[in-house]
């Protein structure tokens, strides 16, 4: 947004051709951000996959659990298709997009998708799944099914490094004397949207 390759306003299919269709027209790029773009809060069993342009044709045959913009509820839905939008508008994968515009200027030193196994014991293990118990794989398994790299899941941190993110946002897109985001980015991500129950910010839950 900051650079203007992507407006808030625009409609999801200019930067994806599965959703280019008559259907999307109110499902924007805010509304995607705001959990008011009337996706369900989970995708359907199956409909995720390995395969990201796959999982996408698959995302746009998911009928509205409401009008786009007349309701809120939060989704895994929005956020799986937002990062394929930064995916396909960089050019690059969403993780290696972070690293180059969030992590690395941040300083962030264990801040990663799919941590390498130097890190393994320093994770917490979450839980039981595929046969053995989830240490460093995501255990959101529309993220694992994803490659472990999505808009909705599958980043690892500790508090270390999500309290310079926290800092940098409190400070208005700045930390150590770095600039990360302009000001009036952060300042816009904690505005309350005028769609579904006002509730949401850009990402944000402003309770």
């Amino acid at each position: 947004v900051e650079h203007g390759s992507v407006k808030l306003d625009a409609p999801i299919g200019r930067y994806l051709q599965e959703f280019r269709t008559k259907p999307f027209a109110q499902v924007t790029i805010q509304r995607l951000l705001t959990h008011t773009a009337g996706f369900p809060a989970i995708p359907p069993t199956g409909s995720v996959s390995a395969s990201h342009s796959a999982t996408l044709r698959a995302l746009a045959k998911v009928p509205f659990d409401y009008a786009p913009g007349s309701g809120t509820q939060y989704s895994d839905v929005g956020f799986i298709i937002l990062g394929e939008v930064v995916a396909r508008v960089s050019g690059m994968p969403l993780d290696r997009y972070l690293d180059k515009t969030v992590f690395k200027p941040l300083g962030l030193k264990d801040t990663t998708f799919n941590p390498p196994p130097s890190l393994r014991s320093r994770i917490a293990p979450t839980e039981w799944a595929s046969g053995h118990i989830l240490v460093g794989e995501v255990h959101d398994p529309r993220a694992r099914a994803l490659g472990g790299v999505a808009g909705h899941a599958g980043m690892f941190s500790t508090a270390a490094d999500i309290g310079r993110i926290c800092r940098m946002l409190v400070d208005g897109g700045t930390l150590d004397g770095r600039r990360v985001f302009k000001a009036s980015t952060v300042a816009l991500m904690w505005t309350r949207t005028t769609d579904g129950s006002g509730s949401r910010a850009l990402g944000w839950d402003t309770p």
